[in-house]
C-alpha cells in the first residue's frame, strides 16, 4: 500500500479554497500512485475558528467532500462537521466517491490556549473500520495522548492508525516540548499497538500558532519509516506492508489477553465511584 502524506497549510474559515487545495494534492498524490492521502486535522477549516466569525462547518455528506475521492486515492479529510444539532471536529475517509467513515474528535483539550469546547461537542464512539487496503481506525490529535483510544482501536482490530493533527510548537511557550512529546507518544503507540501509525500534522501560521509538520509513518515495531520536512508543506509518499502488523502480532500477542471482563469490571466500579 502506497500512503501520501499531504503536509499542508490551510486557509482559515475558507472551505471552498481548502477543498480546492486539496484536490490539486490529491491530483499529485494520484500522479505518484498514491493508494490514500491523508490529510491534517481540520483540513479544511483551519482551527482558530473562534475568530472567523460566522459557522463555516458543513456536513460529511458534502458533496465536495466525496469528490475529492474521485480522482484515484483514498482520502482522508479534516473538517468541522455540521450534525443535526451540535458541531464536531471530525476526519472523514473518502473512498470512491463515498464517505466510508467519519471519526469525530473524542477528546477535546480545553485548557490553556485550547478552547475546542467552545465549537466542538465531543463524539461519542471509536470504531475501526475497513478498506480496500486493511482495517483502519482515525484518531484526532489529542484522541492519541488519551493512552485507552490507541488500545480500543487495535483491539477493534485496526493495523493502521490514522492520526491527523495541529500540533503548534510554541502556542503556549514552555508548558511542552511538543516535538518531543509526539515523537515519544508515536514510538509508544506503535509498538503497543503493534500496528502502523501514519502522524499527518500541518504547517503555516495562525495567530499566534505555528504548526511544524514533521508528519511521518512508523512501523509495528515502532521504527519511523518516512518522515515530512519541518515547518514547509510537503507530500511524502511511502510504501508499507499491511500484513507486518499481524505478523507482529503472532510474535509478540501483547493485545491478544485484552481481559475485557476485568477492564469492565473496574471501569464500572470507578464510574460508581467517582461519577455523579
Amino acid at each position: 500500500m502506497r500512503i501520501a502524506l499531504a503536509q499542508v497549510d490551510c486557509e482559515l474559515g475558507d472551505v471552498q479554497a481548502n477543498v480546492d487545495a486539496a484536490g490539486a494534492v490529491v491530483r499529485e498524490a494520484a500522479g505518484r500512485h498514491a493508494d490514500l492521502v491523508v490529510f491534517p486535522e481540520l483540513s479544511l477549516h483551519g482551527y482558530a475558528l473562534g475568530s472567523v466569525g460566522r459557522d463555516t462547518s458543513i456536513s460529511a455528506e458534502d458533496r465536495r467532500l466525496a469528490e475529492l475521492s474521485r480522482h484515484g486515492p483514498d482520502v482522508l479529510v479534516g473538517l468541522h462537521e455540521a450534525g443535526t444539532l451540535r458541531r464536531f471536529n471530525s476526519a472523514s475517509y473518502l473512498a470512491s466517491g463515498t464517505v466510508a467513515h467519519t471519526h469525530r474528535k473524542l477528546f477535546l483539550p480545553n485548557y490553556l490556549a485550547w478552547e475546542e469546547r467552545k465549537h466542538f461537542s465531543p463524539g461519542s464512539t471509536l470504531r475501526a473500520f475497513d478498506t480496500a487496503y486493511g482495517r483502519m481506525a482515525t484518531l484526532i490529535c489529542n484522541d492519541a495522548w488519551q493512552p485507552v483510544v490507541p488500545w480500543l482501536a487495535a483491539q477493534d482490530g485496526a493495523e493502521i492508525l490514522l492520526v491527523p493533527t495541529n500540533s503548534a510548537s510554541d502556542l503556549v511557550p514552555g508548558a511542552i516540548d511538543a516535538v518531543v512529546y509526539w515523537a515519544d507518544l508515536l514510538v509508544h503507540m506503535a509498538r503497543l499497538q503493534q500496528c502502523w501509525v501514519v502522524f499527518v500534522n500541518r504547517v503555516g501560521k495562525e495567530g499566534n500558532a505555528s504548526f511544524w509538520g514533521g508528519s511521518r509513518v512508523l512501523d509495528p515495531w515502532g521504527e519511523v519509516v518516512a518522515e515530512a520536512p519541518r515547518g514547509q508543506e510537503a507530500l511524502t509518499v511511502v510504501d508499507i506492508d499491511v500484513l507486518a502488523a499481524r505478523r507482529r502480532r503472532r510474535e509478540i500477542p501483547l493485545l491478544e489477553e485484552a481481559r475485557f471482563g476485568l477492564v469492565a469490571r473496574e471501569v464500572d466500579r470507578l464510574m460508581q465511584e467517582y461519577v455523579d
